[in-house]
């Protein structure tokens, strides 16, 4: 059963909706839809405000919208892999070297979804067993909170809560996870390639289910309706 993340959202005062990333085999569960166009290139980012308008963002192997989420998500090749180093290097400047490119690409195993489908928006509680990720949209302030609340339950010899990896917005919501079954969470909308899509001071926070479970059940303990946060909210006028 999905967590109830309402109380969570409530003290953290966040009114943007939570995204979840679908591996699916039905998408007819996610209706209203909204697909890139097969003939231009689309940042997934660039449905944002269709994820704030209820609806969801619906990817194929063969239709993605760019190059990037095509092999992030979906393990699709465009063009040569010298091709691709030579561009995020050479035309970006996103790395150092093209030795180094090439070994962090090399690193990293792209996403290989089980279904035909990857769905990103709104939650859907009845198709909670197709759901990878979680994404917070948030502030610093609210940002600082889900920090906090990811390390609540982590132990200092367990594996690290935050992470801040490199790469592009959409290997952030999913694929730079190297285990979907531990409590972890990525900062993300780091990638100034898909920035120009969210408001400038919105981040992501994108957890895995173990961890999305762990922040919807602080309570009364924990830090949310402590001092600290009382203190920060009568300063920030809420």
């Amino acid at each position: 059963m999905q967590p109830d993340p309402t109380e969570l959202m409530k003290q953290i005062n966040l009114q943007t909706p939570l995204v979840g990333i679908y591996d699916a085999p039905d998408i007819s569960p996610f209706t209203p839809l909204v697909t890139p166009s097969v003939a231009k290139s689309a940042c997934v980012f660039a449905f944002y405000k269709s994820w704030l308008q209820g609806k969801t963002l619906h990817l194929t192997e063969h239709n993605y919208g760019c190059g990037g989420c095509g092999h992030w998500l979906f393990g699709v090749t465009n063009g040569s892999h010298d091709d691709y180093i030579t561009f995020l290097v050479d035309e970006e400047g996103l790395k150092s070297s093209h030795q180094l490119m090439d070994k962090w690409l090399d690193a990293i195993t792209p996403y290989t979804p089980q279904y035909d489908n990857i769905l990103i928006g709104p939650l859907r509680q009845n198709q909670y067993e197709y759901l990878k990720t979680v994404t917070f949209y948030v502030n610093p302030d609210q940002l600082s909170l889900l920090i906090l609340g990811a390390h609540y339950n982590n132990a200092p010899d367990e594996p690290a809560p935050v992470l801040t990896p490199f790469g592009s917005g959409c290997g952030e919501l999913l694929p730079l996870f190297s285990n979907l079954n531990i409590p972890q969470a990525i900062v993300g909308a780091t990638d100034i390639a898909m920035r120009q899509y969210l408001p400038p001071e919105i981040l992501a926070f994108t957890v895995t289910k173990p961890l999305f479970k762990q922040l919807c059940e602080l309570d009364r303990k924990s830090f949310l309706y402590k001092p600290f946060w009382k203190n920060l909210k009568k300063a920030r006028g809420l």
